[in-house]
């Protein structure tokens, strides 16, 4: 009787031992945690200026993160940051793909050529050809700085001229007619000034560009609203 109750005394025992043991294996497993899932591509692409003339270039900016490759359409693989002048014979659109271990993204920029007319040069006035190729710049109510929606005007227009180095031209800052003459004479100046600036920085000659204020003297609407009156704040293109 002795030695059953001390073999179960060791059965017991033994078994006590190893839940012990297992409970301390178990309280001793390292986690281990779960890798996030990889991040998508960002791609950015933008085309300055976006219009052009035909022969005339653009500059294509590019940036990409979170990628493994990056291409462009035409221009084949490129690095993840970078810029590259371009011509495109026709109007084009660029597309950039990048892909990497979270996906694939694209984004796409499109440069518009402009034809030549088959009007030959000889046959149009200075003003003709001012008028069909060189856009009026707009301003907001009481200001003389370049709205962002007219960036892209300000360059085509650079663009134009610089080709056109013969024509000399005068930019005519106008306003509504809220406000007293002096002052907005003094506006209309700060406008014809601004973009004259603008256009110098983007490689016109400052001798090409003269200007004149006319205020609120000519009007291009009579109208008294704020649909008229937009349309009278603006720089104005003539040969001189």
């Amino acid at each position: 009787m002795k030695q059953m109750r001390a073999h179960y005394l060791a059965i017991s025992s033994a078994l006590t031992s190893l839940c012990l043991l297992s409970g301390c294996a178990k309280h001793m497993t390292t986690m281990v945690p779960t890798p996030p899932p990889p991040q998508a591509p960002t791609v950015s692409l933008t085309a300055t200026p976006g219009s052009i003339q035909q022969g005339q270039s653009a500059e294509l900016s590019w940036h990409a993160e979170n990628a493994t490759d990056a291409s462009i359409t035409g221009l084949g693989a490129v690095s993840f940051t970078g810029s590259r002048s371009i011509t495109p014979p026709t109007s084009t659109t660029y597309t950039l793909v990048a892909k990497g271990p979270g996906g694939t993204r694209e984004t796409s920029a499109r440069v518009t050529v402009n034809v030549a007319s088959a009007t030959s040069r000889s046959e149009l006035s200075d003003q003709e050809l001012l008028s069909r190729n060189v856009k009026d710049v707009f301003f907001d109510y009481d200001q003389y700085s370049i709205r962002n929606d007219q960036s892209q005007q300000v360059d085509s227009d650079a663009q134009f001229l610089m080709q056109h180095p013969e024509l000399k031209v005068v930019i005519e800052g106008h306003c509504d007619e809220r406000g007293s003459e002096d002052y907005n004479l003094a506006l209309g100046d700060s406008r014809a000034n601004t973009v004259k600036q603008a256009l110098v920085s983007r490689g016109v000659k400052p001798d090409q560009i003269s200007v004149i204020s006319y205020g609120k003297e000519k009007p291009f609407c009579t109208k008294e609203d704020e649909q008229c009156w937009q349309q009278n704040r603006r720089d104005h293109f003539v040969s001189r």
